[in-house]
């Protein structure tokens, strides 16, 4: 409603108040409008003089004050108390934040306390104040609930009046109270009632209520049918009726402006709040209880307290704690703090007392104030104890009275919730957010709790004071102690809870007198690391750490800033610290310049160790730029070069020569030398003079470039004496040759695999400042060191002869179109046999992969899915739906690409030039359509139930340019295969079969023509004759024999790439189970790696359990999963850092591949391995492989497209030993959401790719949630049945393969978590449409399966950023979204609880994209998140509620979506189960992605398909294979856990 509306209302009642009311009114109004006044204190003045009106004018008979809100007795709930007493002396310790012997005057008793029962009784007053009621459809009720307050016809009627003013005209709640009122007065003029006829008296309020009405109509509550009299005669508007009406529309002034709800200043609740409950009774003394002789410790004869310094201590049961307004309240909310007077009352007892019954205790009241509240640590490790200072004594708090135990249960939930949370993450510091809600949730409370079950809801309602307790403990610790506060577990936490960091930090210090004493692990163990690893490791720290602090002091770095506007920040240096003592003012020197330890910022910590692990694609690709520019000519001086002896060839203009003199230097052909850059800044460029001639640009060579380290992707780790061969080199003047330099090739020796563990000096050359050494080619694109190229030149051109130039032109050549074996010449064209491109030959006959926009179909395709539109959302009910105004919706396929088209080569042709030679620069292929399922008119529902390789042959042809294909595939007619289309497809990559002909005039299947039939035979291979297999050109046969296998952090083993892995290492001994359970001819090792790697290297053959060890020899491939989520959150490496890093599990997995030396290394982690500590991890990880002579390279794949409905990006590091073909990265199979395959990584500002060239489309269509489990029968929350049958048959080609080709009609471990009730109840209300999250829950009250019910989410403040809803409605939760952006101060009273709509994600939504995604469900057409080791609503993955049933996923569910066949077994409970699956990595339910019975199962996920790669290009048959695994377990006493232990 209008300010204009607002004033017209109220010059209407003005006339009917008393002058004196009138001028105070008037007097408020200037105020008001000078601004000396708010506008919620006019309101509280305004109703405060309206009160006082009304109970004058009706005889004082209705108690609205205190008993409605709480508030002092003049109704003005922003005021202080009228009265006051003497204040009350402080005996001895002083209040908290105030000076000693400070006093503070007190209300008395009678002014200051309210007696009430406590029990939920709303009036009118606390029904009509509340903010939102005009949304809440509340019509009809509050007609009854007025109706029954007693009071006579006018009065109510008017009331009702005055109240339907304020309401906005055209809202529900109008209307429904405008029809209630108009039935009621058609029943009150049929009995002749005239209670009602306010329109008689008042006909200028017909404007405002019913415009359309006329001056007779009667009105009457249906409701209630309450009969009143009619009164002789209404013929004015008399002060009863008329200052009920007044009161009926001030009453609800606060719903004219959309304000707060009114709060009680003390302790910040609300006052309208249902649940405020009251103190009852007279205060006593607190002074004359302590006197009574049952509390004294000491009898008649003994002397008493030995000092009066000392505080008596007592204990207190039955107690009350309430502010001076009788409220009952919390006492750990910051109240105390502030310096609210809190008090309490109970039965005080003895100290020694153990019996919290009230016998033998003294009845007090009015106990306090409270100075200060403590904890005094844990009874026997579980209850903890909690105490009261007041100036008189010191109390243990014992049972709460029945009015106070549910918000002292509160404040013990959180007590023991906060030393759960502060033992788990001290020995667990790298776990997820989902893991520490796993423990809390598994956690049963102890013994004589008032709860029984710990749950999410509850660690978000106390996540404050639980981070609280985590700083206080951080503090607490040595000041190289990595801090606890910035673990991701709890970083995730801060953000979901919207948690104020360093809030109180000072005043808690004091709080907690005697905190609980949680025995700390030693830390990690050392790392057992081979010698060349530990020299790397040490080298390289010793001089960055230098070199990092040394840029510290120039750029005021990260760990001295602060934010500057924390509690934290602006507090003054303590002066006792160790960084405080080397202050200069402090007296010392002033070199640390560290800031005080009790100054360290919480808020920079966390934003810090954010941003380190932020990953941005987006970075410009910044090529390595060319050592000098071509053609730039420097002036040479004659003198100081001169050729030596004859030119040894003349071609052409050109003389070239075998030696040259240089400032008395003679170089030849082959040396290698410095050359002088244009930029004298820039260092001197190395290259080999491959030859020099004379010519008109004057005396020349050809410089083979030479890239150091640093300009690689090793940057500064690298040696600085270590250099590379590029394929880059250039024509220069000899003028800029700066001098000759020795660079020596070192070749592996031939003992090298032997030589792995042996003590040896990093040192490869003596630095002289002129000899350099190389051992590897480098590809500067792709990031790949390999073994330099063999090439050698001939007689003819070694005078001449350039390595890159002959391989930059071998690779020119292979990529130009080309023809061959020319057929016959027709119709302007001539018409050809073969084509070749990049090396693969195309046939006719042959099937071929051509862009998606290549050709069309003559079926028009169905429309594209799409979104419905987005209907009209009741505000009110959804109040959080606005937030959804993004389209993209996380999990969705709808802007997948389409797969490759498929097709068929019918002819291969150039058009004839006008001079009647073919234009071979132009070739042009006539193709055959294959159509699949989905282009069909079956659309995407045929291709659901077909097999993913089938197609339809088609008599559609089309002409594409040969440029266009992508690749070369097979297509046979399934009837002409001597095997089975099963084994047919599983024989190898890009297979294809056709059983039918579409015809798309008919929309009809018929069978394909004869000519169909034969061709799919012909020119299959690589061009050498009919009948050949057609292969991937990367994917080589090998002989069939499995290679074995060492696995490292190898998780549960489900990935054995095809290998024999004959060993694995993994600590957590539910995964080592599960290993043994799948690969029973294993050996798992359940210890430390540190440990047995010891062992092996000290000789021994066996460890303690008489297991035997791999010995140096034996192990041919290593691969694993290394943690190192330990590195997070440190932005710089300094000499703690270092030591953390140096024994990491990192360390120790590269030692173990350098005492081994297996023939091949796979190392796979999570995406952010390359990004961690500036890609530092990944850096020291390459050059370790280097320095011991491996090949090898890195890089990001992205799982979905590689066959599972599960987005999953990993980072692949590859490497292969000396004479090894180091593997390439399998090119994806399945198209997948484009968002989700940004691949390239950014490292120093330069983008590096990966070798993949299939970056749009692929063969094969997405895999989606409905392909993976849409067959897995239906459960509810909870399920624990282990084995249930199928109750039906796959439905999808992925269904088939996952369930296998045996018969297995158990179905296990399709079983879920149980959610809590309020959890399930939030899941029941999320709709079952696309895209539906914790954004679509209504706002509403539910009961629950527990028998509780829930409350609705309160709207109690103007948001800045979001505004108000389209009827007018607050958005905000709490204080701070009045600061815009969600950044403004919190008030903790603002914390709701217990609500469908979680409280925590509309206040903190606005900083973190709306939490889109929480409590969302999957989409059958669409993919699942990352899995993690534990799904939950609010946790990082989101998106895990079935597509249609009230649950998260189940543990089969999550499992089909790695890519694990229903027949793989898990170990342990449900938790475990579910770790298991996202820890550990997969094997593929297609064996038909392998060529060789040796690979088969072969994995979908990235790393397995690297492994199988690798043994695929390598021609490899190898031996044994070393898996190490260290999923979870205790390294060295502290529990590590890998995010993906399962390398392969």
């Amino acid at each position: 409603m209008s300010e204009k509306s607002v004033k017209e209302k109220l010059s209407l009642i003005h006339g009917f108040l008393q002058a004196d009311v009138q001028n105070q009114l008037s007097e408020l109004e200037a105020k008001l409008r000078c601004e000396e006044l708010s506008e919620e204190r006019y309101l509280a003045k305004v109703k405060a003089l309206l009160h006082q009106e009304l109970s004058a004018e009706n005889g004082a008979a209705a108690p609205l004050g205190p008993a409605a809100n709480g508030c002092s007795r003049n109704g003005a709930y922003g005021t202080a108390a009228s009265s006051s007493s003497s204040s009350t002396p402080r005996v001895r310790k002083a209040r908290r934040s105030r000076s000693n012997g400070e006093s503070k005057s007190n209300e008395s008793p009678a002014s200051s306390r309210v007696t009430r029962s406590s029990g939920r009784q709303p009036t009118i007053l606390s029904m009509l104040s509340k903010g939102s009621v005009q949304q809440q459809g509340w019509g009809l009720r509050l007609l009854y609930r007025v109706g029954a307050e007693g009071l006579d016809g006018p009065s109510r009627a008017c009331r009702l009046f005055g109240l339907l003013l304020t309401l906005p005209f055209a809202s529900p709640s109008r209307n429904k109270m405008r029809r209630g009122l108009e039935l009621r007065a058609k029943k009150g003029e049929e009995e002749g009632d005239a209670s009602w006829c306010l329109f008689d008296t008042a006909p200028a309020l017909h404007p405002f209520v019913f415009p359309s009405f006329t001056p007779r109509l009667e009105m009457k509550d249906e409701l209630t049918l309450i009969k009143t009299p009619p009164p002789a005669k209404v013929s004015s508007f008399s002060s009863i009726p008329a200052l009920h009406w007044v009161l009926g529309l001030f009453l609800t002034l606060p719903n004219l402006f959309q304000t707060t709800p009114p709060k009680c200043i003390d302790c910040r609740q609300y006052l309208d709040d249902p649940d405020l409950k009251f103190f009852q009774g007279d205060p006593d003394d607190e002074p004359e209880m302590l006197t009574d002789e049952r509390l004294s410790l000491f009898d008649a004869n003994e002397d008493g307290f030995e000092s009066y310094e000392d505080l008596p201590q007592h204990k207190v049961t039955s107690f009350s704690v309430y502010d001076k307004r009788g409220h009952l309240c919390p006492f750990d909310t910051g109240l105390i703090e502030r310096n609210i007077e809190l008090y309490f009352s109970g039965a005080v007892k003895p100290i020694y007392d153990d019996n919290p019954c009230l016998d033998g205790g003294v009845r007090a009241k009015k106990l306090g104030p409270i100075n200060a509240w403590w904890i005094t640590g844990f009874d026997g490790g579980e209850k903890a104890l909690i105490g009261f200072t007041t100036a008189f004594a010191d109390y243990i708090l014992m049972e709460p009275s029945e009015e106070y135990a549910p918000i002292f249960a509160l404040m013990q939930e959180k007590i023991y919730m906060s030393k759960i949370v502060v033992e788990f993450l001290q020995n667990n510091r790298d776990v997820s957010y989902e893991d520490l809600l796993n423990k809390i949730e598994t956690t049963v409370p102890p013994a004589g709790l008032n709860f029984n079950r710990f749950t999410e809801d509850s660690l978000l309602r106390h996540a404050q004071f639980v981070v609280e307790q985590v700083e206080s403990y951080d503090e607490a610790g040595d000041s190289d102690e990595p801090p606890v506060l910035i673990t991701p577990c709890m970083r995730d936490l801060i953000k979901l809870a919207g948690v104020t960091l360093g809030k109180r930090r000072a005043v808690r210090r004091q709080a907690i007198r005697h905190p609980t004493k949680i025995d700390k692990d030693k830390g990690p163990t050392k790392a057992t690391t081979t010698r060349l690893v530990y020299l790397i490791f040490d080298t390289f720290f010793s001089e960055q750490i230098e070199k990092d602090e040394k840029e510290d002091d120039k750029e005021n770095a990260m760990k001295r800033r602060r934010c500057g506007v924390c509690e934290v920040c602006q507090q003054p240096e303590c002066g006792k610290c160790k960084a405080c003592q080397n202050m200069v003012k402090f007296g010392g020197s002033g070199r640390s310049k560290q800031a005080c330890l009790q100054r360290r910022c919480p808020n920079l910590a966390v934003r810090e160790a954010d941003e380190d692990e932020e990953v941005d694609d987006n970075i410009p690709e910044m090529p390595s730029p060319k050592k000098m520019l071509q053609g730039r000519k420097k002036k040479q001086n004659k003198s100081r070069i001169s050729w030596v002896g004859e030119p040894i060839k003349s071609d052409g203009k050109k003389d070239y020569y075998q030696r040259v003199c240089i400032d008395l230097e003679t170089l030849e052909v082959g040396d290698c030398v410095s050359v002088s850059p244009d930029d004298p800044t820039k260092p001197l460029y190395l290259a080999r003079v491959t030859a020099m001639w004379e010519d008109s640009s004057g005396q020349m060579f050809h410089a083979h470039w030479f890239c150091p380290g640093s300009d690689t992707v090793l940057g500064a780790t690298s040696d600085p004496l270590e250099l590379f061969l590029v394929d880059e080199c250039e024509d220069m003047q000899l003028s800029y040759i700066h001098g000759k330099v020795n660079v020596i090739y070192k070749a592996p020796s031939e003992n090298w695999f032997m030589e792995g563990g042996l003590d040896m000096e990093i040192k490869m050359v003596e630095d002289d400042g002129r000899t350099y050494f190389y051992q590897m080619w480098y590809d500067q694109e792709y990031a790949r060191f390999e073994s330099p190229p063999k090439t050698q030149p001939t007689e003819d051109n070694k005078y001449k002869f350039c390595m890159s130039c002959t391989r930059l032109d071998e690779v020119r050549h292979k990529e130009i179109p080309k023809v061959a074996e020319p057929l016959e010449e027709g119709d302007g064209k001539m018409f050809y046999a073969v084509a070749t491109k990049n090396g693969v030959q195309y046939r006719v006959g042959d099937g071929v992969y051509l862009l998606p926009e290549a050709f069309s179909f003559s079926m028009k395709p169905a429309s594209p899915a799409k979104r419905p539109k987005k209907e009209a959302v009741d505000e009110e009910l959804h109040p959080e739906h606005y937030r959804k105004y993004s389209e993209y919706i996380k999990g969705s396929n709808l802007d997948a690409p389409d797969p490759f088209r498929v097709g068929r080569i019918k002819e291969i042709f150039c058009h004839l030039r006008s001079n009647g030679k073919p234009n071979e620069a132009d070739i042009k292929l006539l193709i055959c359509k294959f159509y699949r399922p989905e282009n069909t008119h079956k659309s995407m529902k045929g291709s659901y139930h077909a097999d993913i390789n089938l197609l339809y042959w088609s008599d559609e042809e089309t002409t594409v340019d040969f440029r266009a294909v992508q690749g070369r595939c097979t297509v046979v007619y399934g009837e002409d295969l001597t095997e089975s289309i099963q084994d047919y497809s599983a024989g190898g990559l890009d297979r294809f079969y056709f059983l039918e002909a579409y015809n798309a005039k008919t929309k009809s299947f018929e069978d394909p023509p004869n000519h169909a039939r034969n061709s799919g035979t012909k020119g299959k291979g690589k061009g050498k004759g009919k009948g050949e297999s057609v292969e991937s050109p990367s994917m080589e046969a090998f002989p069939n024999r499995a290679a074995e296998a060492l696995s490292a952090m190898g998780g549960n083993g489900g990935v054995k790439v095809g290998l024999d892995t004959l060993w694995a290492i993994e600590m957590w001994e539910p995964a080592a189970q599960a290993f043994r359970l799948n690969n029973p001819g294993t050996t798992v090792f359940t210890e430390d790696c540190n440990v047995l790697l010891k062992l092996v290297m000290s000789g021994e053959k066996t460890n303690s359990l008489g297991q035997k060890l791999p010995q140096k020899g034996d192990v041919e491939m290593l691969c694993g999963g290394p943690p190192c989520q330990g590195f997070s959150g440190m932005n710089r490496f300094n000499s703690r850092t270092y030591s953390k890093f140096k024994n990491s599990l990192v360390v120790s997995f590269l030692s173990y591949c350098d005492y081994y030396r297996p023939r091949f290394f796979l190392l796979e982690n999570v995406r952010n391995f390359v990004s961690f500590k500036r890609s530092m991890v990944l850096k020291l990880t390459l050059r370790c492989l280097v320095r011991m002579g491996y090949q090898c390279t890195f890089g990001v794949l992205q799982a979905g497209q590689y066959g599972v409905a599960q987005t999953r990006r990993r980072a692949i590091v590859l490497a292969a030993a000396p004479g090894e073909k180091l593997p390439m990265f399998p090119e994806p199979l399945h198209v997948f959401a484009p968002r989700a395959c940004q691949l390239s990584v950014v490292v120093d500002d330069k983008k590096f790719v990966s070798n993949i060239t299939r970056t749009y489309s692929g063969p094969f269509r997405t895999i989606t949630v409905r392909d993976t489990m849409s067959d897995l029968p239906e459960i509810r929350n909870g399920a624990s049945a282990l084995e249930i049958s199928y109750n039906g048959e796959p439905q999808s080609w992925f269904q088939r393969q996952i369930r296998g080709s045996q018969y297995q009609p158990i179905l296990r471990d399709h079983i879920c978590k149980d959610m809590s009730a309020l959890v399930a109840a939030r899941m029941r209300h999320i709709p079952l449409a696309p895209g539906s999250d914790w954004r679509d829950l209504p706002n509403i009250e539910v009961r629950l399966s527990d028998g509780t019910t829930t409350r609705k989410l309160r709207y109690t403040h103007h948001e800045k950023k979001n505004g108000r809803s389209s009827s007018g409605a607050l958005r905000g939760v709490c204080s701070c979204a009045e600061g815009g952006g969600g950044f403004g101060p919190c008030d903790p009273a603002d914390r709701q609880f217990n609500t469908l709509i979680p409280w925590c994600l509309p206040h903190t939504g606005n900083r973190h994209n709306h939490w889109a995604g929480l409590y969302g469900r999957l989409e059958w057409d669409g993919f699942f998140s990352t899995t993690v080791t534990n799904p939950e609503p609010m946790g990082k993955q989101g998106r895990v509620l079935h597509p249609e049933q009230h649950r998260v996923v189940s543990v089969r569910e999550c499992a089909r979506s790695q890519g694990f066949p229903d027949t793989y077994r898990l170990f342990g409970n449900i938790l475990d189960k579910h770790r298991q699956v996202s820890a550990g990595s997969s094997p593929s339910p297609a064996p038909w992605w392998s060529r060789s019975p040796m690979l088969k199962p072969f994995p979908y996920g990235s790393g397995r398909e690297c492994g199988a790669a690798a043994a695929r290009q390598s021609h490899w048959a190898g031996d044994q294979v070393l898996r190490v695994g260290q999923a979870e377990g205790r390294h060295g006493g502290c529990v590590r856990r890998s995010r993906v232990p399962g390398g392969l």
